[in-house]
């Protein structure tokens, strides 16, 4: 099995998993990984609980990057830290880089650094603080063989920032060096099941394209389908080509399609 570029995100919170909260961060991760030319093979939503110590351990057996989100804050229940230490055999430990984002961000709101406070620079033994140019909780980065860990906070924002800022840029260095093109066509007084035999045959345009339709309206009433094409290549005109034939062959199709039957 090769690990090469593929992922899996894990979303931390029992306030995911009782509903109190929706998931957005892994939606928003897996776009931009899938973007970066990343193959996101799983998307687990686990509540702060022990079982996420062998969610990691699997993850890294099984894939090259894993990105976690939610835990890092200053509460008793934000256990990440911990359970990525478990997993991996490290000790927890204070992380004087750490602190030091922690105690900079406390100091400018003219406050002290306490036990909960300094509790968000306690990182696994090894890991790397991941700055948080939005909040006060760093991120950790841990590299596990050759399976690299980022524990980012689960509020949104701030989870965005750190990626864009941090994971990004080390995630297009050691990745596929693809462009990701994404283009769409939208359909319309058409059910998505009259449309299903059009788009098995579009998909032999471009093999390794990804094909899939979107129902919008009703399948009945009002139909109406969002065709996406997402194709890659090392040229993003070449990425750009691929996707638009395979559009234009769905086009031509169409027009052959009795939109009554």
């Amino acid at each position: 099995m090769t690990k090469d570029y593929t992922a899996w995100i894990v979303n931390i919170g029992t306030e995911l998993c009782v509903g109190r909260v929706v998931n957005t961060n892994g939606a928003w991760l897996a776009q931009q990984l899938t973007l970066l030319g990343y193959k996101v093979k799983r998307i687990v939503v686990v509540p702060d609980e022990e079982e996420v110590v062998e969610i990691l351990r699997d993850a890294c057996r099984r894939v090259r990057v894993v990105i976690t989100t939610g835990g890092l804050g200053p509460t008793e229940d934000d256990r990440t830290a911990e359970f990525i230490a478990k997993a991996f055999k490290r000790s927890l430990v204070l992380n004087r880089d750490a602190l030091e984002l922690v105690r900079r961000r406390y100091e400018r709101a003219g406050l002290t650094l306490s036990d909960e406070r300094k509790k968000m620079a306690m990182l696994p033994e090894g890991a790397k603080p991941i700055p948080n140019p939005v909040g006060t909780a760093p991120g950790i980065h841990l590299d596990v063989g050759d399976c690299h860990v980022f524990a980012l906070p689960g509020v949104p924002r701030e989870m965005q920032a750190m990626f864009e800022h941090y994971v990004k840029p080390l995630l297009e260095e050691i990745g596929p060096r693809v462009c990701v093109v994404e283009e769409s066509y939208t359909v319309k007084g058409i059910p998505e099941s009259s449309l299903a035999p059009l788009l098995k045959q579009i998909a032999k345009v471009c093999r390794e394209c990804y094909v899939k339709s979107h129902p919008k309206g009703d399948e009945i009433t009002n139909p109406i389908i969002e065709v996406r094409v997402l194709a890659s290549a090392h040229d993003c005109s070449e990425a750009k080509r691929k996707a638009v034939a395979v559009l234009r062959e769905l086009e031509r199709l169409l027009g052959g399609v009795d939109r009554n039957g």
